[in-house]
């Protein structure tokens, strides 16, 4: 009965001695075979998001954890500095990853260091140019038209339209009708002392007849 009891917890930690390291084999698997280094190659910029490619460098096969990685930048003169901005994935390229943030126009040496789920460094110079914005159009001003100057050749002179005259057929029609109401209040007349003449004459007449 000693002897078991001896034997039986000896049994147990090789076990589990066993198990352990059987799992340790396991879960390094896939890691060795990628390799423990990451291979990061600054690719360019995009509108001024830098743009990057990490892989296994083993394989060459994407990595496909979340890279926790760093990104920093220096101008060429060394006088400005951009970061450090983490990488992001850059959607529809397996390997690619870009920053969420973006350089001004300049040339910039770009660094990135990768710590998660292995060790990588990449750099290369990156050329941002510069964009000219759209030219915005005025609008045309209105033309006014030049005055037209009087007297010049082969240009027709404005005239400021004037009150009209009365037209000279109203004149002689309005002339007519004032000598015609004349004539007719002399003619009046004239008949009223021709029957008074001709009443008097006819009454002396009588009386020297009588």
């Amino acid at each position: 009965m000693r002897l078991r009891a001896a034997v039986s917890p000896t049994l147990a930690g090789f076990g589990l001695a066993l198990l352990v390291l059987v799992q340790g084999v396991a879960l390094a698997g896939p890691a060795h075979a990628h390799g423990d280094t990451l291979k990061v190659v600054v690719t360019g910029q995009r509108d001024g998001h830098v743009t990057a490619d990490v892989t296994w460098e083993n394989d060459g096969d994407p990595v496909d954890e979340q890279v926790a990685a760093t990104v920093n930048s220096v101008s060429a003169d060394g006088t400005r500095t951009e970061g450090p901005w983490r990488l992001v994935r850059d959607p529809g390229r397996p390997a690619g990853w870009t920053t969420a943030e973006s350089l001004p126009p300049g040339t910039w040496t770009v660094s990135v260091d990768a710590g998660f789920p292995a060790l990588g460094h990449g750099q290369a110079e990156v050329g941002v140019p510069v964009v000219d914005p759209a030219p915005t159009t005025a609008p045309a001003p209105a033309s006014v038209p030049a005055p037209a100057v009087a007297g010049s050749a082969g240009s027709a002179v404005p005239v400021s339209p004037g009150p009209s005259a009365p037209a000279p057929s109203a004149a002689r029609s309005d002339s007519a009708g004032d000598n015609t109401g004349w004539w007719t209040t002399a003619g009046v007349a004239g008949i009223a002392l021709a029957g008074a003449a001709a009443g008097v004459l006819l009454r002396r007449r009588r009386r020297s007849l009588r």
